[in-house]
């Protein structure tokens, strides 16, 4: 069993901001592996299949530094051991569109991954990382909930594009093989 997790905000305030690119990639693979999503009041989840493999597709709707309440909860109902969770963000320090797919490690100042540290206690999860850019004009947490210019929606489509074909390549071949794809 795996567990792939799209981080954002919920609301129609979000939709399309930059701290919501985990839901987009949710929604495309929703889409691609015609996985039912439901909502409840922590989540959005949905069951089916993945490259041969049983996957729970999840968008926590506690806001996005609260998103381990969610993780933490579904991964312990079901069984997820830490290896076999995915969770997809936004990030500041990649250019617009880029994908840089990591084993573990650190929150690197990401508040949904920090609370998914906390809440799941490990730094022992695969993360599929979206390169958002920064603006040093702007404050972190405004230029975060921003919605992307004309000139980034292309890359932004791309992006999740190849996000949601690289989760199946990180369940049938292993993370090291999807780094090697699409890093």
């Amino acid at each position: 069993m795996w567990l792939i997790v799209g981080l954002g905000n919920p609301g129609r305030r979000y939709i399309k901001t930059r701290h919501n690119i985990g839901f987009l990639v949710i929604d495309k693979l929703a889409d691609r592996f015609s996985v039912n999503l439901k909502e409840s009041e922590l989540f959005e989840i949905g069951e089916g299949d993945i490259a041969g493999e049983r996957v729970i597709l999840l968008k926590p709707l506690t806001y996005m530094n609260k998103s381990g309440i969610a993780v933490s909860a579904v991964s312990r109902r079901n069984g997820v051991m830490s290896e076999n969770i995915v969770v997809i963000h936004d990030d500041l320090d990649l250019e617009t569109g880029r994908i840089r797919i990591r084993k573990k490690g650190s929150a690197g100042g990401h508040n949904g991954v920090k609370s998914v540290i906390q809440s799941t206690g490990t730094i022992e999860f695969i993360r599929v990382k979206i390169g958002i850019d920064r603006d040093m004009t702007m404050r972190t947490e405004d230029y975060v909930l921003k919605k992307f210019s004309s000139e980034e929606v292309p890359l932004i489509r791309e992006a999740v594009s190849l996000a949601s074909l690289a989760v199946p390549e990180i369940i049938a071949k292993g993370v090291e093989t999807a780094m090697n794809s699409f890093n």
